[in-house]
């Protein structure tokens, strides 16, 4: 019985682990302010998040037509590999 305690306590804490680990950026990757700039160099005015996650740059900004995008930036180059607009931020607007 004891047995299965520790191996259960075991495998909690290695894969407590992982999770912490996933979301940080690797030692190879462009640093999050080189990436901001790219992305403001790409065509949007700001970038209101950034995070490391899954393995790539994640976040979101607003693009010179004033649309709000989430977006996929590549960790060691900064380029944008996926964007689209947020919906969510659509869903809020207000109409006058």
């Amino acid at each position: 019985m004891k047995t299965k305690h520790v191996i259960a306590g075991l495998l909690l804490s290695v894969a407590g682990t992982g999770f912490a680990w996933a979301d940080q950026p690797g030692a190879d990757w462009m640093p999050k302010k080189e990436v901001e700039a790219k992305i403001i160099e790409s065509g949007y005015t700001s970038v209101s998040r950034l995070d490391a996650e899954n393995g790539e740059w994640v976040g979101k900004g607003l693009k010179l037509n004033s649309e709000k995008y989430r977006f996929r930036a590549d960790p060691r180059t900064g380029n944008i590999i996926q964007e689209e607009i947020d919906r969510e931020e659509v869903g809020r607007k207000t109409i006058d």
